[in-house]
């Protein structure tokens, strides 16, 4: 069986960016069909609008080529309430545990991020790993 592999808004943002490692990576991950959630998709809509300032029709794009390589897991009621206990139980921000706990009822094992601590295992169950570190 294939590991499920959940990946954080933060990696795919550097599909963006010029041609460099962290980018190659991340086309790379893009090509293996990992899951991620709407709050992903819309994380990445509001960092194209606001950050990087991108036109409605670019930003579109980007979205559209996420869901047609990921696989979409939607969040829960109830993942809002685990996402709470993992906010309290590890410290995280409220949109970072949303993820983990996503990840985690979606039973993933892994969760590529940029953001969280690499190596840290959730629940004995996830494993955070940051995908670039090989890079650096």
């Amino acid at each position: 069986m294939k590991d499920k592999i959940f990946v954080d808004s933060n990696v795919w943002l550097y599909l963006l960016g010029n041609v460099g490692p962290k980018k190659q990576k991340s086309l790379q991950l893009l090509q293996q069909h990992h899951f991620i959630s709407p709050q992903v998709l819309a994380e990445n809509a509001n960092v194209c609008r606001k950050k990087f300032l991108l036109d409605i029709p670019t930003t579109e794009q980007h979205i559209r080529n996420l869901i047609a390589s990921c696989k979409i897991v939607l969040i829960q009621p109830e993942t809002t309430l685990q996402a709470l206990a993992v906010s309290q139980k590890y410290q995280f921000g409220f949109y970072d545990s949303l993820i983990v706990a996503t990840a985690l009822e979606n039973e993933c094992i892994v969760l590529y991020s940029e953001d969280l601590q690499d190596g840290q295992v959730i629940e004995g169950k996830l494993t955070i790993l940051n995908p670039f570190n090989a890079l650096a």
